[in-house]
């Protein structure tokens, strides 16, 4: 990957909805060069997906909690059950796995605590989980979907 590669990826970052000759303009190269690089980057990987990202403020969903979750067992089986719950719920929009006092971290968007308390009776009947506790976010400080890239260059 070189800095053209780079180049391309900061500006698709920023807004994916620039023409390619925009694009190529903006980073100087030619309109050919920039789609075959655009078209690589895809095939490789580097770029998932293009996606809109939405305002959930805007659609009533205000509510963000990071739901921190502790399991007494470490097998397969429980792992593949827990991994196929969680892609059932679609207030569950990223999950990580941890090291250190819980196991996993559940970011969940929803409307209200209404809505989160019926998500929460819903999860909990699925999966068996020895400790759940709620973060409820008071306020996004900062979001981005934009991946430090100056750190490769």
């Amino acid at each position: 990957m070189d800095r053209f590669d780079l180049k391309i990826l900061e500006q698709l970052q920023r807004d994916d909805t620039l023409s390619i000759a925009q694009l190529a303009e903006g980073i100087g190269l030619s309109v050919t060069p920039c789609w075959r690089r655009i078209q690589r980057l895809e095939k490789e990987g580097v770029i998932e997906k293009r996606i809109a990202v939405l305002n959930p403020g805007k659609l009533d969903l205000s509510l963000t909690v990071f739901v921190m979750v502790k399991t007494d067992k470490h097998n397969q089986a429980w792992l593949n059950a827990f991994q196929e719950t969680v892609k059932d719920f679609p207030e569950i929009v990223e999950v990580n796995r941890l090291a250190g006092e819980y196991d996993y971290l559940l970011k969940v968007i929803t409307r209200n605590n209404q809505s989160y308390d019926a998500f929460y009776k819903r999860l909990i009947a699925r999966i068996e989980l020895s400790n759940v506790t709620s973060c409820f976010s008071m306020e996004q400080v900062k979001k981005t979907n934009e991946l430090p890239l100056g750190d490769l260059s």
